[in-house]
């Protein structure tokens, strides 16, 4: 019976944790339709599969193999197409990470069927298709989109759902067998360079402390590096900063950036164009300072500060203390 697939992200010999995220999304959907929710995994040496079990996963295929240790995006949809084709799973879910944003595009295309990006939400309709609800105009309507083909495809927001425990006793493990063809590649691996600006993605940072334009100039993100050391956070930014040179590309939010869905989101000195409020509105709280009251920003934040963001984070930062007080 065709299931529910996640697509598992093996990074630095471990497995990620918006893995066990997409297992809690795809264990809601499985259930409804009564099918197996199975997850796959690739990589080389894999470790702790069995914490997929532990997640909500009943199958996991393990495809390990010294030629994909590295990423690279044809190998990796050459084999997730074949497995498909041999498997025939009704729905495959991914996070909206740079592996699921890079991999699902290219295999809904090898696939010929749809795919909807960013979703905030899933669920069956009454006909058992995948209803996908991801925000639309810049965040200012929801919109719910149903594909007709299958398998139904959708990368969802990290951060967006909970990992649950799931009591499984006893899961599969299938190790499908790979055609050495399909490990043929156009891409040469030449090294990999971590970003070294921050510790944390800012996809997975429960807080993000964005400046904009409205920091005036690059000295200023000093201060937003030390608020967001005082809360446990990292820097974001918009585009108009990233493209000053005043802070690297990895810290861009919005749709030509990362897409973010952090507990808090402190817009500082970014208006707030369509393309930035649809890479955070779905941050639980969201703190905004502008000097201009019209600024779009102020239209999807909580709270909403008017003034000068170089003045007012200094005074923040003298009332927040020490943090190692």
């Amino acid at each position: 019976m065709p299931g529910v697939w996640t697509l598992a992200e093996f990074r630095e010999n471990t497995i990620n944790s918006v893995s066990y995220e997409l297992l809690a999304w795809g264990r809601s959907l499985a259930d409804t339709l009564g099918v197996e929710l199975s997850s796959i995994v690739l990589g080389y040496e894999i470790k702790d599969v069995e914490t997929l079990f532990d997640h909500g996963a009943d199958t996991v295929y393990k495809i390990d193999d010294k030629r994909i240790e590295h990423f690279l995006p044809d190998v990796y949809s050459n084999i997730l197409c074949s497995l498909v084709k041999q498997y025939d799973p009704q729905i495959i879910i991914a996070s909206a990470t740079t592996y699921g944003r890079t991999i699902m595009p290219i295999l809904s295309t090898k696939l010929n069927t749809g795919l909807t990006a960013d979703c905030t939400k899933l669920e069956i309709g009454e006909d058992g298709t995948l209803l996908q609800t991801r925000p639309a105009i810049g965040g200012n309507v929801m919109a719910t989109i149903r594909t007709q083909t299958k398998p139904q495809m959708a990368t969802v927001r990290p951060r967006s759902k909970k990992p649950i425990s799931y009591d499984k006793s006893q899961g599969k493990i299938i190790i499908p067998k790979i055609e050495d063809e399909l490990f043929k590649s156009a891409y040469r691996w030449i090294k990999f360079e971590k970003d070294e600006s921050t510790d944390l993605p800012i996809q997975e940072a429960d807080v993000v402390i964005a400046g904009g334009r409205g920091m005036k100039d690059e000295k200023n993100f000093e201060m937003l590096y030390e608020l967001a050391k005082k809360l446990n956070g990292v820097v974001g930014a918009s585009r108009t900063a990233v493209d000053m040179g005043w802070i690297p590309y990895s810290h861009q939010v919005g749709l030509s950036g990362k897409t973010v869905s952090p507990h808090l989101y402190m817009a500082l000195g970014i208006s707030g164009a369509i393309q930035h409020i649809a890479g955070m509105s779905s941050s639980d709280i969201v703190i905004a300072v502008n000097t201009d009251p019209d600024a779009p920003i102020f239209n999807v934040a909580d709270f909403g500060i008017i003034g000068d963001a170089t003045e007012i984070i200094p005074e923040l930062l003298k009332a927040l203390g020490d943090k190692d007080e």
